[in-house]
C-alpha cells in the first residue's frame, strides 16, 4: 500500500451507534484495517438519519473515546476525529447550531447522504440551505444518485456552487461495477472529484480498501492527484477546523 499518510473521512468505525462496528473489538479489527491501508488520519462518520439511526450525541462522544484509546494502541501515528454522516432533511440548519448533529472534526464541513432515488432540485436546495447558513457540504458517495450518476453537467454545477463531491472506495476500484467505476473516472477527468472514503462498516463485510483506492488513482491520475483527494483536501478540513 501507499507510504503516504492517507485519510479515510467516512467510516463507520464507533461501536453501538449505528450499523457499523457492534462493539470495541470490531472497532480494533476495523483501525487495524485501515492503518494497514496506509491510513494515519480518519474522520469517523456515525449515521444520523431521523426515523432510523438518532443515536444522541452524547452517547456517541463516549464511544468515541474508546476509539481514541484503540487507535493509540494501534499506532502513536494513527490519529481519530469525530464527525458525522448526516441524512439530508428539512431541519439541518436547526440541529447542526443546537449540537444535535456534529460537522466533520469540529470544522464547517458536513457530510451529506442523500436517498438513491433524491431529485436533483431537493440536493440543489439542501447542498445551498447549508452553503447559504456558513456550513460547507460534501455530498457523501455520490455514485450512487441516480441524478448525479446520470449527469455530469448537476455534478458540475453542484460544485461551481461550493459543495463537495465525495465517493466511495469500492465504486472507485471497481467493486460497485463497472458504470460507477467509469463514472468515478468521469468525475476525476473532469475534476469534479474532492475526497474519496471507505465508507466501511465491518472488518468481513463492508470493508475499507481505501488504500486500493488510493494506488489506482496514483496509476491513473498520478501520484499528485491522489495526494490532492487522500491528503489534501482532508487536511483542510483539519485546518479550518482550527479556525473556528
Amino acid at each position: 500500500m501507499s507510504g503516504q499518510k492517507i485519510f479515510d473521512i467516512h467510516c463507520h468505525i464507533v461501536p453501538n451507534v449505528d450499523d457499523g462496528a457492534a462493539d470495541i473489538k470490531e472497532t480494533a479489527r476495523m483501525l487495524k484495517m485501515e492503518y494497514r491501508q496506509g491510513v494515519r488520519n480518519i474522520i469517523v462518520t456515525p449515521h444520523f438519519r431521523p426515523g432510523m439511526f438518532e443515536t444522541p450525541l452524547e452517547k456517541i462522544k463516549d464511544q468515541f473515546i474508546h476509539v481514541q484509546q484503540a487507535a493509540h494502541e494501534i499506532g502513536n501515528d494513527l490519529s481519530v476525529y469525530l464527525g458525522c454522516e448526516f441524512h439530508a432533511n428539512m431541519d439541518m440548519i436547526s440541529m447542526l447550531r443546537d449540537g444535535k448533529v456534529t460537522t466533520m472534526a469540529g470544522s464547517r464541513y458536513v457530510l451529506m447522504e442523500f436517498s438513491g432515488s433524491t431529485d436533483a432540485s431537493y440536493m440543489r436546495d439542501r447542498l445551498y440551505s447549508l452553503l447559504s447558513s456558513g456550513y460547507r457540504p460534501i455530498a457523501a458517495h455520490i455514485e450512487r444518485y441516480e441524478c448525479t450518476r446520470n449527469d455530469l453537467d448537476f455534478v458540475e454545477e453542484l460544485v461551481d456552487m461550493g459543495a463537495y463531491m465525495q465517493v466511495n472506495a469500492d465504486a472507485v476500484i471497481g467493486k460497485e461495477g463497472f458504470s460507477a467505476k467509469r463514472f468515478c473516472r468521469k468525475l476525476m477527468k473532469y475534476g469534479l472529484l474532492h475526497f474519496v472514503g471507505s465508507d466501511c462498516h465491518g472488518s468481513t463485510g463492508r470493508i475499507s480498501r481505501i488504500g486500493e483506492a488510493y494506488s489506482q488513482i496514483a496509476r491513473k491520475m498520478g501520484e499528485d492527484y491522489a495526494r490532492e483527494i487522500f491528503v489534501e483536501n482532508p487536511q483542510k478540513i483539519l485546518e479550518s477546523g482550527k479556525q473556528i
